[in-house]
């Protein structure tokens, strides 16, 4: 489902970027459907993200801070937020001494390296309660962040720094914030705990994927009308608020249909290919934002064909750049160990003739210092 998700995110970014508006035509059935997938693709993502981060965080039988999962998640969540902050810099406007209002814009991987964090949290506050606690908070701010988000969605966190506030809000033209979003993370943990405790039940695929399959839909095709019965019933304009922009449930609805689907083709997804491109979506990430949006230097496909495209390049230029970014990836993969290796050895040669020159730099500045001194007579020889 990863994999899935993380190509379709490529194709779905590059032809979001590049296709000319005047071939975005609601009254067109292809381009719709691909609009309503492209819809499904981050949902999917954040989903399955805290479905396997929880799914590795509670397998094992140490719990709390003995849990060797707990460091590791916390090193995983810091290191997305670093990545997705280095993602953004512009490199020629740092050596300018300029850091540009971009740079502080929040994207996916902040999204969940957040939400890694944030289900660590939840995991660590409720360790000590009973077992249906952990769950049942994490379904509970699921239910929270989208019943509420009318409401939420109207602050403007005037109050905080940008670079904060920018988590919360997309005034300032972040892509993702942390609220809704860490609803579908915590959905998915909540989701990972639940197949952990039926994992060894005969049935557990019999019965979980046609309820999948029904609940999906039924949040699909219904929420909206129950929402707008609860507005009816009670007059809380909250209700109204929800179905009249009812998304987040639609696309959870979407996400349980996805789940469903996977688990009924989970025979034939056994390709080593797409398995190594489901555990490589970092780097297929990072080679995507690098290629398309020109990360660190500002020279992308973004800056050069904008907005520009025809559907029949856009198609074709979107499979080109997937296989680039996924072949890409997989090859550093193959090779991480050895061009981190040399990564470092760079480094520490570096490190050293910057010692040698500096230590050459001093002495040649002492001698004509103390040269100085003597020519004014300020120094005997």
């Amino acid at each position: 489902m990863r994999a899935w998700a993380i190509l379709m995110m490529l194709q779905g970014h590059f032809i979001d970027g590049l296709l000319d508006p005047m071939f975005r035509d609601t009254s067109n059935v292809a381009f719709n459907i691909w609009k309503y997938f492209r819809g499904i693709t981050a949902p999917v993502f954040f989903t399955v993200s805290g479905f396997i981060f929880t799914f590795l965080l509670i397998k094992g039988d140490k719990t709390g801070l003995q849990n060797p999962r707990v460091k590791k998640g916390v090193k995983r969540g810091l290191e997305l937020l670093f990545i997705g902050y280095l993602l953004r810099m512009n490199l020629f406007g740092l050596l300018q001494g300029k850091i540009y209002d971009s740079f502080y814009l929040v994207d996916v991987l902040h999204c969940i390296g957040l939400s890694l964090l944030g289900i660590i949290g939840i995991y660590l506050l409720t360790q000590n309660r009973k077992k249906f606690v952990f769950p049942t908070v994490l379904l509970g701010i699921t239910l929270t962040l989208f019943l509420f988000e009318p409401t939420y969605k109207t602050w403007g966190f005037s109050f905080l720094p940008d670079a904060f506030a920018n988590y919360l809000t997309k005034s300032n033209g972040s892509v993702f914030t942390i609220i809704p979003w860490f609803g579908y993370a915590v959905f998915g943990s909540f989701l990972s705990v639940v197949f952990t405790k039926f994992k060894d039940f005969k049935y557990l695929y019999f019965v979980a994927i046609p309820l999948f399959a029904a609940v999906g839909m039924v949040l699909v095709s219904y929420s909206s009308k129950l929402f707008l019965l609860l507005s009816q019933a009670t007059g809380l304009q909250l209700f109204a608020d929800i179905y009249f922009n009812n998304y987040l449930f639609i696309r959870l609805g979407n996400v349980l249909v996805v789940f469903s689907i996977f688990m009924l083709i989970r025979g034939i997804l056994k390709n080593s290919t797409l398995l190594k491109i489901g555990q490589s979506t970092l780097s297929v990430y990072i080679v995507h934002f690098i290629i398309l949006y020109g990360s660190l230097t500002g020279v992308g496909l973004y800056r050069f064909f904008h907005h520009s495209l025809t559907p029949a390049v856009a198609i074709s230029g979107a499979l080109c750049f997937m296989i680039i970014c996924t072949f890409t990836a997989l090859r550093y993969e193959a090779n991480k160990e050895v061009i981190r290796l040399k990564i470092a050895t760079s480094l520490r040669f570096a490190l050293v003739k910057g010692e040698v020159l500096a230590t050459s730099g001093f002495q040649t500045a002492k001698t004509l210092f103390f040269r100085l001194l003597r020519r004014v007579g300020w120094a005997k020889n």
